[in-house]
């Protein structure tokens, strides 16, 4: 498991669809080193109350699931940071990272806390209104991290697994849980009841279940 590109981008101001929109999904990669930090990663902007915050500091997505785009879409231009992410990492399937999960990434610790919900900004970047649902059908849809130790991480560093939540629910289960099979009563409690799980999908999982 590695750090292949670090990504970060100031908010900035773009047209879409006749109006204006303020937007830090256009992420660029640097060498670093960055500070991570509780709220995310120096220098980087979040635009919306839906992106940023302790339970979702930085968002990580697989060189490997833009493998796969790059063939399923035929282009040549999904570059990392692409998609918005901050760490561009390899070797981390959503299948196999699971909530809860502790990693060491340079000289800070970060918690897996919840998949990304993919939003209108992914459809911007890649010019398809239907792509964010084609993308949440995958499951493949990366996740957010928190951080636990602050400290500085570059592209290259090496991911270590320091913890494996027991639990095991992965993010591909978690995704599908949330948005296909909002019926399975079961899932939704064992959901809940991942500590790591952010308040917010917490609450969203428990109102299933009473």
């Amino acid at each position: 498991m590695k750090v292949l590109s670090l990504n970060i981008s100031a908010v900035r101001k773009v047209q879409h669809n006749g109006r204006a929109v303020f937007t830090g999904i256009y992420k660029i990669p640097v060498a670093g080193p960055v500070m991570a930090r509780a709220l995310g990663l120096e220098g980087d902007g979040q635009a919306e109350d839906c992106h940023g915050g302790v339970d979702m500091a930085v968002y990580a997505f697989t060189q490997e699931n833009y493998d796969y785009w790059a063939r399923e879409l035929t282009r040549s231009d999904l570059h990392p940071g692409k998609f918005g992410e901050n760490l561009t990492v390899s070797g981390m399937p959503e299948s196999d990272v699971c909530v809860g999960d502790r990693f060491r990434i340079g000289e800070a610790e970060v918690e897996v806390s919840l998949p990304r919900a993919p939003c209108t900004k992914l459809a911007m970047v890649v010019g398809d209104p239907e792509f964010p649902k084609v993308f949440l059908a995958t499951g493949n849809v990366g996740f957010y991290l928190r951080v636990l130790r602050e400290g500085p991480i570059r592209a290259g560093d090496m991911v270590e697994r320091t913890f494996a939540e027991p639990a095991r629910l992965s993010i591909q289960e978690v995704t599908r849980l949330m948005y296909f099979d909002r019926e399975n009563k079961r899932g939704a409690k064992r959901a809940a009841a991942v500590p790591a799980l952010s308040q917010k999908w917490r609450e969203k999982f428990l109102s299933r279940v009473v």
